[in-house]
């Protein structure tokens, strides 16, 4: 099924801040990442601005709280809400996490890890086959960065990914980014992390630079790429046949011509248009 998917080339995550530039260089932005969780229960003029948007680009949803990694299940109406955007959207497909971010019925506030265990493993199966039975477009899981992990793990990151994509025939977003912070903030070698991914699944990447704070390194999304991180990239690019790739960029915000150099850049790494 994922060698059907359609290459989309390279885009930007879609911010406010970037609503005029996108606009003056539609030509130069294959594609856009809408954040989901921006349009449920939007303003009117939120809902303008979604449909304004489809009229003139194609997008791609990535949601926020799906909460795929929670063992109380899905949040129904989340769920429903969800379904209705990406109907009206029409994408070829849509993204959320390998983490949890509801517990007890409430919110947490961020993307928590989950332990790499069989049993974390059959949570998401269970909680992807129930989104399933509602929303029939393809789903993809993106790595996430984290400030600990579980020793109560089974496996390695990359092998409960491996494990969940493989087992419920999910495509990967693979954010580089992230793996580039997690390998150097717990001293693995990322290099060994793809090689335990099945790489087919990769669908989508996600860049941008990372931020070092004291001796760690965190994903702020407000720093310009930086040479590690196209390492990745371009290692990434050459080994698995990826549809699309997103700069997310939330802060520092740069010229737009800068944004535009590194979505070159990128789509000079990836061969697809």
């Amino acid at each position: 099924m994922i060698s059907q998917f359609p290459n989309l080339g390279v885009g930007l995550g879609f911010r406010e801040r970037f609503r005029a530039d996108v606009f003056l260089h539609r030509e130069k932005i294959d594609f856009l990442e809408i954040t989901a969780d921006h349009y449920l229960d939007a303003t009117p003029a939120k809902l303008d601005e979604l449909k304004l948007l489809k009229e003139n680009f194609r997008l791609v949803p990535h949601s926020l709280d799906l909460s795929l990694g929670s063992a109380e299940g899905i949040d129904r109406a989340y769920l429903e809400k969800l379904a209705a955007l990406i109907e009206f959207i029409e994408p070829p497909w849509f993204s959320d996490h390998f983490c949890f971010t509801r517990s007890g019925g409430r919110r947490i506030g961020h993307l928590a890890p989950v332990p790499y265990t069989r049993e974390a493993a059959d949570v998401f199966a269970a909680n992807i086959a129930a989104v399933r039975k509602v929303i029939r477009t393809p789903l993809i899981l993106e790595n996430i960065t984290y400030l600990m992990r579980f020793p109560s793990s089974e496996m390695t990151e990359a092998a409960f990914l491996k494990t969940v994509s493989d087992e419920t025939g999910c495509g990967l977003l693979l954010d580089v980014t992230n793996l580039f912070i997690n390998a150097e903030n717990f001293g693995f070698d990322w290099r060994e992390f793809l090689d335990e991914l099945t790489l087919e699944r990769v669908v989508q990447l996600h860049f941008v630079g990372s931020h070092r704070h004291g001796k760690r390194l965190i994903d702020t999304h407000s720093d310009k790429t930086e040479a590690g991180i196209w390492e990745v990239f371009e290692t990434v690019a050459a080994r698995a046949g990826i549809k699309a790739a997103v700069l997310e960029r939330d802060g520092n915000f740069p010229p737009f011509g800068e944004i535009l150099e590194e979505l070159e850049k990128a789509r000079e790494m990836v061969h697809i248009s």
